[in-house]
Protein backbone atom coordinates (compact mmCIF):
# COMPACT_ATOMS: atom_id res chain seq x y z
CA UNK A 1 0.00 0.00 0.00
CA UNK A 2 1.34 3.78 -0.62
CA UNK A 3 0.50 6.63 0.53
CA UNK A 4 -1.47 7.64 -2.53
CA UNK A 5 -4.15 5.65 -1.78
CA UNK A 6 -4.90 7.78 1.06
CA UNK A 7 -5.56 11.07 -0.82
CA UNK A 8 -9.23 12.36 0.07
CA UNK A 9 -11.29 11.92 -2.55
CA UNK A 10 -13.81 15.40 -3.71
CA UNK A 11 -17.44 14.81 -2.55
CA UNK A 12 -20.24 16.82 -2.90
CA UNK A 13 -21.03 18.54 -0.05
CA UNK A 14 -23.53 17.31 2.59
CA UNK A 15 -24.42 14.09 0.23
CA UNK A 16 -25.26 10.88 2.18
CA UNK A 17 -25.31 7.19 2.00
CA UNK A 18 -25.91 4.70 4.20
CA UNK A 19 -25.20 0.84 5.25
CA UNK A 20 -27.56 -1.37 7.46
CA UNK A 21 -26.09 -4.31 8.82
CA UNK A 22 -28.75 -7.35 9.19
CA UNK A 23 -30.34 -9.95 10.85
CA UNK A 24 -31.16 -13.05 8.63
CA UNK A 25 -33.28 -15.33 10.77
CA UNK A 26 -34.56 -19.03 10.01
CA UNK A 27 -38.03 -19.01 10.68
CA UNK A 28 -38.57 -21.54 12.80
CA UNK A 29 -37.71 -20.25 16.30
CA UNK A 30 -35.88 -17.55 14.90
CA UNK A 31 -32.19 -17.64 15.62
CA UNK A 32 -29.82 -16.67 13.38
CA UNK A 33 -29.88 -18.40 10.16
CA UNK A 34 -26.24 -19.36 8.00
CA UNK A 35 -27.29 -18.40 4.25
CA UNK A 36 -25.60 -14.97 3.50
CA UNK A 37 -24.37 -16.49 0.61
CA UNK A 38 -27.66 -18.35 -0.58
CA UNK A 39 -29.61 -14.92 0.01
CA UNK A 40 -27.08 -12.87 -1.74
CA UNK A 41 -26.68 -14.92 -4.50
CA UNK A 42 -30.41 -13.74 -5.26
CA UNK A 43 -29.98 -10.56 -4.38
CA UNK A 44 -27.52 -9.96 -6.82
CA UNK A 45 -30.08 -10.66 -9.51
CA UNK A 46 -32.25 -7.37 -8.59
CA UNK A 47 -30.31 -5.35 -6.62
CA UNK A 48 -27.82 -3.17 -8.08
CA UNK A 49 -24.65 -4.15 -7.81
CA UNK A 50 -22.79 -3.29 -4.57
CA UNK A 51 -26.06 -3.05 -2.82
CA UNK A 52 -25.61 -6.32 -0.80
CA UNK A 53 -22.15 -7.43 0.33
CA UNK A 54 -21.34 -10.48 3.27
CA UNK A 55 -20.29 -9.47 6.49
CA UNK A 56 -17.96 -11.30 9.04
CA UNK A 57 -20.37 -14.20 9.79
CA UNK A 58 -22.71 -15.79 7.75
CA UNK A 59 -25.59 -14.57 9.15
CA UNK A 60 -25.55 -11.20 8.47
CA UNK A 61 -25.54 -8.85 5.52
CA UNK A 62 -24.93 -5.32 4.63
CA UNK A 63 -27.49 -2.89 2.74
CA UNK A 64 -25.86 -0.12 1.15
CA UNK A 65 -27.70 2.84 -0.46
CA UNK A 66 -26.94 5.12 -3.04
CA UNK A 67 -25.56 8.61 -2.86
CA UNK A 68 -28.37 11.00 -2.16
CA UNK A 69 -28.56 14.52 -0.87
CA UNK A 70 -32.20 15.32 0.07
CA UNK A 71 -33.96 12.93 2.75
CA UNK A 72 -37.33 11.95 1.00
CA UNK A 73 -34.74 9.91 -2.36
CA UNK A 74 -32.77 8.13 0.69
CA UNK A 75 -36.14 6.99 2.58
CA UNK A 76 -37.50 5.94 -0.80
CA UNK A 77 -34.65 4.22 -2.00
CA UNK A 78 -34.08 2.22 1.37
CA UNK A 79 -38.07 1.27 1.17
CA UNK A 80 -37.36 -0.10 -2.26
CA UNK A 81 -34.26 -2.44 -1.08
CA UNK A 82 -36.10 -3.51 1.78
CA UNK A 83 -38.94 -4.69 -0.22
CA UNK A 84 -36.23 -6.71 -2.47
CA UNK A 85 -34.72 -7.90 0.66
CA UNK A 86 -37.96 -9.19 2.47
CA UNK A 87 -39.33 -10.85 -0.46
CA UNK A 88 -36.34 -12.47 -1.51
CA UNK A 89 -35.86 -13.39 1.97
CA UNK A 90 -39.07 -15.12 2.32
CA UNK A 91 -39.50 -17.21 -0.68
CA UNK A 92 -36.11 -18.71 0.99
CA UNK A 93 -38.15 -19.06 4.33
CA UNK A 94 -35.88 -16.79 6.13
CA UNK A 95 -36.73 -13.57 7.96
CA UNK A 96 -34.77 -10.23 8.17
CA UNK A 97 -34.72 -8.25 11.62
CA UNK A 98 -33.38 -4.96 12.39
CA UNK A 99 -31.88 -4.46 15.67
CA UNK A 100 -28.35 -3.72 16.94
CA UNK A 101 -27.88 -7.24 18.18
CA UNK A 102 -30.40 -10.67 18.18
CA UNK A 103 -31.82 -11.49 21.62
CA UNK A 104 -30.68 -14.96 22.33
CA UNK A 105 -27.89 -16.03 19.41
CA UNK A 106 -24.76 -17.69 20.92
CA UNK A 107 -21.53 -16.14 19.07
CA UNK A 108 -20.05 -19.87 19.45
CA UNK A 109 -22.34 -21.25 16.67
CA UNK A 110 -21.21 -18.37 14.04
CA UNK A 111 -19.36 -18.86 11.20
CA UNK A 112 -17.24 -16.74 9.56
CA UNK A 113 -18.00 -15.42 5.86
CA UNK A 114 -15.75 -17.55 3.58
CA UNK A 115 -13.39 -14.22 2.15
CA UNK A 116 -9.61 -13.72 2.81
CA UNK A 117 -10.32 -10.31 5.05
CA UNK A 118 -12.84 -12.11 7.24
CA UNK A 119 -10.89 -15.29 7.51
CA UNK A 120 -7.60 -12.90 8.73
CA UNK A 121 -10.15 -10.90 11.31
CA UNK A 122 -10.42 -14.38 12.61
CA UNK A 123 -6.96 -15.12 12.65
CA UNK A 124 -6.18 -11.90 14.68
CA UNK A 125 -8.94 -11.35 16.72
CA UNK A 126 -9.81 -14.99 18.12
CA UNK A 127 -13.27 -14.70 19.43
CA UNK A 128 -13.56 -11.48 19.19
CA UNK A 129 -14.77 -12.11 15.21
CA UNK A 130 -17.65 -14.44 16.46
CA UNK A 131 -18.91 -11.96 19.17
CA UNK A 132 -18.72 -9.24 16.52
CA UNK A 133 -22.04 -10.30 14.98
CA UNK A 134 -24.09 -7.15 16.07
CA UNK A 135 -25.65 -4.86 14.03
CA UNK A 136 -24.87 -0.75 12.79
CA UNK A 137 -25.56 1.95 10.29
CA UNK A 138 -23.39 3.85 9.26
CA UNK A 139 -23.89 7.01 7.80
CA UNK A 140 -21.35 8.99 5.09
CA UNK A 141 -21.68 12.92 4.57
CA UNK A 142 -19.86 14.25 1.81
CA UNK A 143 -16.91 16.66 2.36
CA UNK A 144 -14.90 18.18 0.28
CA UNK A 145 -11.20 17.70 1.73
CA UNK A 146 -9.46 15.43 3.98
CA UNK A 147 -8.80 19.00 6.39
CA UNK A 148 -12.59 18.98 6.50
CA UNK A 149 -13.26 15.58 6.92
CA UNK A 150 -11.11 15.69 10.41
CA UNK A 151 -12.64 19.23 11.53
CA UNK A 152 -16.29 17.53 11.14
CA UNK A 153 -14.85 14.51 12.60
CA UNK A 154 -13.61 16.35 15.99
CA UNK A 155 -16.92 17.89 16.32
CA UNK A 156 -18.85 15.16 15.76
CA UNK A 157 -17.12 13.54 18.45
CA UNK A 158 -19.38 15.71 20.93
CA UNK A 159 -22.95 14.59 19.53
CA UNK A 160 -21.80 10.84 19.83
CA UNK A 161 -24.32 10.63 22.85
CA UNK A 162 -26.49 12.15 20.62
CA UNK A 163 -26.48 9.11 17.50
CA UNK A 164 -25.97 6.12 20.74
CA UNK A 165 -29.27 7.33 21.99
CA UNK A 166 -31.26 7.91 18.93
CA UNK A 167 -30.18 4.30 17.66
CA UNK A 168 -30.36 2.06 20.46
CA UNK A 169 -31.60 -0.96 20.55
CA UNK A 170 -29.40 -3.71 21.64
CA UNK A 171 -30.73 -4.48 25.13
CA UNK A 172 -30.41 -8.05 25.35
CA UNK A 173 -27.41 -10.26 24.23
CA UNK A 174 -27.19 -14.20 24.59
CA UNK A 175 -30.48 -14.23 26.05
CA UNK A 176 -29.93 -11.82 28.57
CA UNK A 177 -31.36 -8.13 29.74
CA UNK A 178 -27.79 -6.62 29.87
CA UNK A 179 -29.69 -3.36 31.55
CA UNK A 180 -27.96 -1.33 28.68
CA UNK A 181 -29.63 0.47 26.09
CA UNK A 182 -27.36 -0.04 23.32
CA UNK A 183 -24.95 -3.44 24.14
CA UNK A 184 -23.83 -3.61 20.65
CA UNK A 185 -20.73 -0.85 21.49
CA UNK A 186 -19.54 -3.11 24.39
CA UNK A 187 -18.44 -5.66 21.78
CA UNK A 188 -16.65 -2.70 19.54
CA UNK A 189 -15.13 -1.79 22.40
CA UNK A 190 -13.14 -4.81 22.81
CA UNK A 191 -11.08 -4.89 19.86
CA UNK A 192 -7.67 -2.97 20.38
CA UNK A 193 -8.24 -0.15 17.57
CA UNK A 194 -11.80 1.34 18.50
CA UNK A 195 -12.27 4.79 20.28
CA UNK A 196 -11.43 7.82 18.77
CA UNK A 197 -9.61 9.36 15.70
CA UNK A 198 -6.16 10.81 17.04
CA UNK A 199 -6.11 14.88 17.97
CA UNK A 200 -4.60 16.09 14.28
CA UNK A 201 -6.20 18.66 12.54
CA UNK A 202 -4.84 18.51 8.55
CA UNK A 203 -5.17 15.54 6.70
CA UNK A 204 -1.22 16.27 6.57
CA UNK A 205 -0.67 15.27 9.78
CA UNK A 206 -3.16 12.50 9.53
CA UNK A 207 -1.22 11.04 7.31
CA UNK A 208 1.75 11.34 9.60
CA UNK A 209 -0.20 9.04 12.06
CA UNK A 210 -1.40 6.68 9.54
CA UNK A 211 1.97 5.85 8.28
CA UNK A 212 3.64 5.47 11.16
CA UNK A 213 0.88 2.99 12.25
CA UNK A 214 1.66 1.32 9.27
CA UNK A 215 5.63 1.50 9.65
CA UNK A 216 4.98 0.00 13.23
CA UNK A 217 2.98 -2.82 11.49
CA UNK A 218 -0.36 -2.02 13.30
CA UNK A 219 -2.37 -1.23 10.43
CA UNK A 220 -2.27 -2.23 6.75
CA UNK A 221 -5.24 0.06 5.86
CA UNK A 222 -7.94 2.51 6.94
CA UNK A 223 -10.16 -0.76 7.47
CA UNK A 224 -8.10 -1.78 10.50
CA UNK A 225 -9.64 1.56 12.36
CA UNK A 226 -12.71 0.74 14.58
CA UNK A 227 -13.16 4.38 15.49
CA UNK A 228 -16.34 5.31 15.80
CA UNK A 229 -16.21 7.85 13.62
CA UNK A 230 -13.76 7.64 10.98
CA UNK A 231 -12.86 9.82 7.25
CA UNK A 232 -13.54 7.67 4.44
CA UNK A 233 -10.64 9.53 2.15
CA UNK A 234 -11.57 6.57 -0.64
CA UNK A 235 -15.47 7.99 -0.75
CA UNK A 236 -14.54 11.51 0.47
CA UNK A 237 -17.07 11.03 3.74
CA UNK A 238 -17.07 11.07 7.00
CA UNK A 239 -18.84 7.76 8.58
CA UNK A 240 -20.33 7.38 11.55
CA UNK A 241 -20.42 4.38 12.81
CA UNK A 242 -21.83 4.33 16.69
CA UNK A 243 -25.15 3.95 15.36
CA UNK A 244 -27.43 0.47 16.21
CA UNK A 245 -29.33 -0.85 13.32
CA UNK A 246 -32.58 0.68 13.88
CA UNK A 247 -35.72 -1.83 14.13
CA UNK A 248 -36.91 0.13 10.30
CA UNK A 249 -35.31 1.93 7.58
CA UNK A 250 -37.64 4.63 8.51
CA UNK A 251 -35.97 5.36 11.00
CA UNK A 252 -32.55 4.69 9.48
CA UNK A 253 -33.41 7.39 7.05
CA UNK A 254 -34.78 9.99 10.03
CA UNK A 255 -31.30 9.12 11.56
CA UNK A 256 -29.13 10.15 7.94
CA UNK A 257 -30.96 13.02 8.03
CA UNK A 258 -29.90 14.38 10.92
CA UNK A 259 -26.40 13.78 10.84
CA UNK A 260 -26.68 15.36 7.49
CA UNK A 261 -28.14 18.95 8.91
CA UNK A 262 -26.13 18.65 11.92
CA UNK A 263 -23.02 18.27 9.16
CA UNK A 264 -24.00 21.23 7.63
CA UNK A 265 -24.59 23.62 10.79
CA UNK A 266 -21.31 22.52 11.75
CA UNK A 267 -19.48 23.07 8.73
CA UNK A 268 -21.05 26.66 7.33
CA UNK A 269 -21.38 27.92 10.42
CA UNK A 270 -18.05 26.60 12.19
CA UNK A 271 -19.89 26.65 15.79
CA UNK A 272 -16.73 25.43 17.85
CA UNK A 273 -13.37 24.45 17.38
CA UNK A 274 -11.84 21.11 18.12
CA UNK A 275 -10.99 20.39 21.93
CA UNK A 276 -9.18 17.73 23.50
CA UNK A 277 -11.33 17.77 26.70
CA UNK A 278 -14.11 16.35 24.34
CA UNK A 279 -12.14 13.33 24.29
CA UNK A 280 -11.05 13.77 27.62
CA UNK A 281 -15.21 13.32 28.79
CA UNK A 282 -15.92 11.02 25.55
CA UNK A 283 -15.69 7.42 27.60
CA UNK A 284 -17.70 9.11 30.19
CA UNK A 285 -20.53 10.69 27.79
CA UNK A 286 -20.70 7.38 25.72
CA UNK A 287 -21.26 5.13 28.03
CA UNK A 288 -24.22 7.23 29.72
CA UNK A 289 -25.66 6.92 26.43
CA UNK A 290 -25.25 3.15 25.83
CA UNK A 291 -26.53 2.96 29.34
CA UNK A 292 -29.45 4.70 29.68
CA UNK A 293 -29.70 5.99 26.35
CA UNK A 294 -31.92 9.71 26.33
CA UNK A 295 -32.36 8.88 30.14
CA UNK A 296 -28.45 8.95 30.17
CA UNK A 297 -26.84 12.69 30.95
CA UNK A 298 -24.05 14.37 29.73
CA UNK A 299 -21.01 16.49 30.15
CA UNK A 300 -20.44 19.66 27.75
CA UNK A 301 -17.04 19.57 27.34
CA UNK A 302 -16.92 23.49 25.84
CA UNK A 303 -19.85 24.97 28.53
CA UNK A 304 -18.85 22.40 31.30
CA UNK A 305 -23.10 22.42 31.88
CA UNK A 306 -24.21 18.50 32.50
CA UNK A 307 -27.04 17.67 30.46
CA UNK A 308 -30.05 14.96 29.89
CA UNK A 309 -29.40 13.82 26.50
CA UNK A 310 -32.94 13.81 25.46
CA UNK A 311 -32.90 17.31 26.28
CA UNK A 312 -29.55 17.79 24.47
CA UNK A 313 -31.02 16.47 21.63
CA UNK A 314 -33.98 18.52 21.83
CA UNK A 315 -31.63 21.88 21.81
CA UNK A 316 -29.76 20.72 18.98
CA UNK A 317 -32.97 19.88 16.52
CA UNK A 318 -33.99 23.22 17.01
CA UNK A 319 -30.82 25.02 16.30
CA UNK A 320 -30.15 22.95 13.14
CA UNK A 321 -33.85 23.37 11.90
CA UNK A 322 -32.76 25.87 9.22
CA UNK A 323 -30.45 23.99 7.57
CA UNK A 324 -33.06 20.87 7.54
CA UNK A 325 -35.13 22.89 6.09
CA UNK A 326 -32.59 24.07 3.44
CA UNK A 327 -31.91 20.45 2.56
CA UNK A 328 -34.88 18.83 2.26
CA UNK A 329 -35.43 17.14 6.06
CA UNK A 330 -37.82 19.48 7.86
CA UNK A 331 -40.34 17.21 7.99
CA UNK A 332 -38.06 14.15 8.96
CA UNK A 333 -36.27 16.09 12.40
CA UNK A 334 -39.79 17.25 12.65
CA UNK A 335 -40.73 13.63 13.32
CA UNK A 336 -37.72 12.47 14.98
CA UNK A 337 -38.26 15.43 17.60
CA UNK A 338 -41.93 14.08 18.33
CA UNK A 339 -40.60 10.18 18.81
CA UNK A 340 -38.23 11.84 21.36
CA UNK A 341 -41.02 13.94 22.91
CA UNK A 342 -43.60 11.07 23.29
CA UNK A 343 -40.53 8.79 24.78
CA UNK A 344 -40.38 6.06 21.93
CA UNK A 345 -37.36 4.16 21.38
CA UNK A 346 -36.25 0.89 19.38
CA UNK A 347 -35.05 -0.39 23.15
CA UNK A 348 -37.89 0.48 24.89
CA UNK A 349 -40.22 -1.15 21.84
CA UNK A 350 -37.85 -4.53 22.43
CA UNK A 351 -38.43 -4.70 26.04
CA UNK A 352 -41.97 -4.18 25.98
CA UNK A 353 -42.17 -6.86 23.60
CA UNK A 354 -40.45 -8.81 25.70
CA UNK A 355 -42.54 -7.81 28.34
CA UNK A 356 -45.31 -8.51 26.92
CA UNK A 357 -44.79 -12.08 24.80
CA UNK A 358 -42.42 -13.29 27.85
CA UNK A 359 -40.20 -14.97 24.66
CA UNK A 360 -37.27 -13.54 23.53
CA UNK A 361 -38.12 -15.23 20.10
CA UNK A 362 -40.96 -13.74 19.98
CA UNK A 363 -39.10 -10.60 20.36
CA UNK A 364 -37.02 -12.16 17.46
CA UNK A 365 -39.60 -13.17 14.87
CA UNK A 366 -41.96 -9.39 16.03
CA UNK A 367 -38.04 -7.29 15.35
CA UNK A 368 -38.47 -9.27 11.80
CA UNK A 369 -42.33 -8.12 11.11
CA UNK A 370 -41.49 -4.65 11.90
CA UNK A 371 -38.53 -4.39 9.72
CA UNK A 372 -39.92 -6.44 6.76
CA UNK A 373 -43.36 -4.71 6.66
CA UNK A 374 -46.23 -4.98 4.20
CA UNK A 375 -43.85 -7.14 1.98
CA UNK A 376 -43.53 -9.96 4.81
CA UNK A 377 -47.71 -10.01 4.16
CA UNK A 378 -47.20 -9.84 0.38
CA UNK A 379 -45.73 -13.64 0.18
Amino acid sequence: MTEETLEFRTSAGFSMGVELELQILNSRDYNLARDAADLIGMLEKTLNSGAVKPEITESMIELNSSIHHEYGALAEELRRIRDVVAESAARMNLRIAGGGSHPFHKWSERRIYPTERFKRLLEVYGYLAKQFTIFGQHVHIGVPDGDEALYLTHILSRYVPHFIALSASSPFQQGEDTSYQSSRLNTVSAFPLSGQVPFVQSWGEFLDYFNRMRGFGVVESMKDFYWDIRPKPEYGTVEIRVFDTPLTVDRAALLAAYVQSLARYILTERPLAPSRDVYTLYNYNRFQACRYGMEGRLIDAYTQRHAAIKEDILDMLRVIAPHAAELGGGDALGQLAGEIEAGRTDAGWLREAYRTRGSLNDVARMQSERWMGSALANI
